[in-house]
């Protein structure tokens, strides 16, 4: 096959050179994970005291990884393009920038965070190999990222007078989806966002009710049970839009999803008949009860007993970091069931009704209390600690009637969560891309807009591209999971990567209002804010890279 700098092959693409310069990422990729194999194997296997050792190489072949899936994605997505007439000019120019930006990086340095740079040397790729295949990517990186690409992407989002310019590939019906959720949150969510942020205030109500008749609680619960019976991709698209307008109500989706896929996987035929219908129709509002003040991400270790008392349970101990519980009616409630069973074993899950509470009496339920937890950014649904004492749940309510389920129920909707937050991160940039393109074209400088100014515009391609990679690797991991094939690794990909723009895209953003991005006023704040939790909860940055990284090093046996 020829090199990028000698044009389109036979066996190439319709973006000139990305299929070669892929071929040269996948290679590298393929010693690195070697590479690093070796360092943590012992006896064959993976060693979790050497994992832990070499955690920097692990986690850099898990951005590493990331990156060649995100090169792998984008060719893909201009394959599917091109095969179906729709390759248009910005779709073009935004495959070769972000192709070109990843390629160097990877041949440069990924930013693990902004601190954090992970080079192939530290992944022991040997430093011939790094230049036999940089040599076939070069020619690619250097036509794919130059000035001229940069600034006629932000002159063709101008002329289209939206930020959102290039076709994303949906069909007939995901594009209907799409269009309905951006007219809802145009009118009825982004001009409020800012001001239920401010005054930390919950979403309305009224808004929750018309979510309901659009059919957001119900999109992937089967027709069966009143739902829409749709894939993960629909949720990606909705997710995708309404966090575009606020990821508050972006998330309140995300409540049900994770609820309702709790009880389609391990919930007996009449919690599913119970359940299912009142979620889908938004009757009930659910929330997830997982987190506990010393455990984190380390669910083995969570100490919340519940003890079986006649036919019902008695809940005693404190959980974290609760979303949304005041005004929900259904919990999702991780608990011990066996204390004699050591770590996950003894887990079970608990379907825990409560009763709906105000500010002023947040918990009127007997053995139940909380305080509410300030934060800065994820307004809208509110964050409380809650202590259960004595708190009663039917025993009838066990997920699936069988103790110790627990953590393998929760374990099966991981990667609909990790999909659901990567496109939650991808509405959020978008958000962040809008309100910069606005201020852009709106503040004046030295007697032009600041748009035209060629540091302002390169953020703003660079935006634009990495949310095409973000949309394009996190609709991939949904596709994966619509198909019923295993996506962890898909999925955990999306997450990482896309948190990672979401922030990035949103520090950007504020930089180019200058001063004003740091004013309240300005919804800029928020959106940064907003964007900064998406690497730290659904499994923070550093235990992603860890799960990814072990199921590649496994893979690489």
């Amino acid at each position: 096959m020829p090199t990028a700098a000698t044009g389109v092959g036979p066996t190439d693409g319709p973006i000139a050179g990305l299929a070669d310069a892929l071929g040269a990422a996948q290679t590298i990729l393929a010693d690195a994970a070697r590479s690093v194999r070796a360092r943590v194997a012992e006896d064959g296997r993976i060693s979790a005291p050497l994992l832990d050792r070499e955690q920097r190489a692990a986690h850099g072949l898990a951005w590493l990884a990331t990156y060649v899936e995100a090169l792998r994605q984008l060719n893909a997505y201009a394959e599917r393009m091109h095969a179906a007439g729709r390759l248009g000019e910005i779709e073009t120019l935004l495959v070769r920038l972000g192709a070109a930006e990843y390629l160097a990086q990877i041949f440069g340095g990924i930013p693990m965070s902004q601190s954090e740079i992970v080079r192939l040397s530290d992944l022991g790729v040997a430093a011939e190999q790094v230049a036999r295949n940089f040599e076939r990517a070069q020619g690619f990186i250097v036509t794919g990222s130059g000035a001229g690409h940069r600034a006629r992407i932000v002159e063709l989002m101008r002329e289209q007078r939206r930020a959102t310019a290039e076709d994303p590939g949906l069909d007939d019906t995901l594009s209907a989806i799409r269009e309905e959720m951006r007219k809802f949150t145009e009118s009825e969510v982004a001009p409020h966002a800012h001001q239920w942020h401010v005054r930390n205030e919950y979403i309305p109500l009224g808004i929750i009710a018309k979510m309901s008749e659009l059919g957001v609680f119900g999109l992937t619960i089967p027709e069966d049970y009143g739902g829409l019976g749709l894939g993960k991709e629909s949720m990606c698209v909705v997710s995708e839009e309404l966090s575009r307008g606020y990821i508050g109500v972006g998330s309140l989706g995300t409540r049900s999803e994770i609820a309702a896929e709790l009880i389609l996987g391990g919930g007996s035929a009449d919690q599913k008949q119970k359940w299912l219908p009142k979620i889908a129709s938004g009757e009930i509002l659910p929330t997830a009860v997982f987190t506990e003040p010393n455990t984190g991400s380390d669910l083995a270790s969570l100490r919340t007993r519940a003890v079986r008392e006649g036919e019902a349970y008695k809940v005693y101990g404190n959980k974290t970091w609760i979303t949304h519980p005041v005004r929900a009616d259904l919990m999702t409630l991780l608990v011990r069931t066996n204390p004699d069973e050591p770590g996950y074993k003894g887990l079970s899950m608990l379907l825990a009704e409560k009763p709906r509470g105000t500010d002023e009496n947040p918990f009127p339920a007997p053995g139940m209390s909380g305080s509410e937890i300030e934060v800065i950014g994820y307004r809208g649904m509110k964050e409380y600690e809650i202590a259960f004492d004595g708190f009663e749940v039917k025993s009838d309510n066990l997920l699936g009637g069988v103790e110790g389920e627990g953590f393998k129920q929760l374990m099966q909707t991981f990667e609909s969560a990790r999909i659901q937050t990567a496109a939650r991160a991808i509405g959020v940039a978008q958000s962040a891309m809008d309100l910069a393109l606005r201020y852009g074209e709106e503040r004046q400088q030295f007697g032009r807009a600041i748009v035209e100014f060629p540091r302002v515009s390169d953020k703003l391609a660079m935006m634009a591209a990495e949310i095409m990679i973000a949309r394009q690797i996190t609709y991939h991991a949904a596709r994966e999971k619509d198909s019923g094939r295993r996506c962890d690794l898909e999925a955990g990909m999306a997450k990482l990567l896309a948190a990672r723009i979401a922030w990035s895209a949103a520090d950007n953003a504020v930089q180019i209002h200058g001063g004003n991005g740091f004013a309240v006023e300005y919804p800029v704040s928020r959106v940064l804010c907003d964007a900064r939790i998406l690497s730290i909860f659904e499994g923070a940055a550093e235990i992603q890279a860890q799960v990814i990284a072990r199921r590649l090093l496994e893979m690489a046996n």
